[in-house]
């Protein structure tokens, strides 16, 4: 059996692994499970990952430049790259960095950079099995019986054959035996475990619309729309919470110093490609990618993919120069 049942491969193709889907409990026939001449029912096999939406938690591992092989934020070699990850010796950036992205990452790279960031990754990590574990203890279940609910957005699946969705208990019932709470996403956020991170249209209210052209923001109307949708002001109010208790990635002692997406451009070599749009601001701008971490605080960003950009544009959005 695969370890994963969707995988990207070395050449940068995804492929996924399948067989023929269940019918009362049992393998069906390929009768069965021919649908029509271009449809079938399959099952995955091999497990499937799930990237959680709206959120980033800080990286357990990555890959470093020149390996495709994932090591732990733990090992020195973390150390060595993140003490200067803009040493010359090391593969140029695709396109270059600007001269102000490099001095802003700077200030937060160099010595015990990687230590801080896998200390802010176990946090996490222990925090969402903590959550699972006492899902799975309040419905009385075991770890071969429990199931997920997985709520997915406008993009299923990244890049790597994640699926994305919002995750959390599988219970029939709102209220038994206990209300349904919040998904791992939301909790771990309210936590202060893991950081923001608004991807349109992928967070409410933009998920919600029929097509990602209903669901561009009109110019100047960003704060207002925040305002009014509940789950995506919730979300900036517990992150501002969490700075003012200075806990998780503002902990007064060790904050995080580099964002998990920081950790990743940096070592691809590949500048963050995604446009940003200040929540905070009645703005008809568009950021460009490598300038957003002039928004200073991380719960008034949201990213734009680069290839939805020319619909803010045609809506009256303007490219920052």
């Amino acid at each position: 059996m695969m370890a994963n049942a969707i995988e990207q491969l070395k050449t940068g193709l995804t492929v996924g692994y399948a067989g023929l889907g269940f019918r009362s409990g049992t393998t069906g026939s390929v009768r069965q499970q021919a649908h029509d001449g271009d449809t079938l029912h399959l099952r995955p096999i091999g497990n499937l990952g799930v990237r959680f939406l709206g959120v980033d938690a800080p990286e357990i591992s990555f890959t470093l430049p020149r390996n495709r092989r994932f090591i732990g934020l733990s090992n020195p070699l973390w150390e060595q790259f993140l003490s200067n990850p803009f040493d010359p010796s090391l593969p140029p950036f695709r396109p270059a960095l600007s001269p102000g992205l490099i001095a802003y990452l700077k200030e937060r790279t160099g010595p015990g950079a990687a230590l801080n960031h896998h200390q802010h990754a176990s946090a996490a990590e222990d925090a969402l099995e903590e959550e699972v574990f006492k899902d799975i203890s309040t419905l009385r279940q075991t770890d071969e019986t429990f199931q997920f609910l997985l709520s997915f957005a406008h993009e299923v699946m990244d890049r790597y054959g994640r699926l994305l969705a919002f995750v959390n208990r599988f219970q029939p019932s709102a209220t038994k035996p206990k209300r349904r709470p919040t998904t791992y996403n939301e909790r771990l956020l309210k936590a202060g475990w893991i950081t923001p991170y608004f991807i349109w249209p992928n967070i409410n209210p933009f998920r919600r619309q029929d097509s990602p052209m209903k669901a561009v923001i009109p110019p100047g109307k960003a704060p207002e729309i925040v305002k009014k949708e509940k789950t995506l002001s919730d979300a900036r109010k517990w992150v501002r919470s969490a700075r003012k208790k200075k806990v998780g990635p503002f902990d007064a002692r060790n904050p995080l110093r580099l964002l998990p997406f920081e950790i990743r451009f940096l070592s691809q070599r590949r500048p963050p490609d995604r446009w940003v749009i200040d929540l905070s601001k009645k703005s008809d701008a568009l950021i460009q990618p490598q300038n957003y971490y002039t928004i200073p605080n991380f719960e008034d960003r949201l990213f734009i993919p680069a290839e939805f950009v020319p619909l803010f544009v045609e809506a009256g959005w303007k490219r920052q120069v």
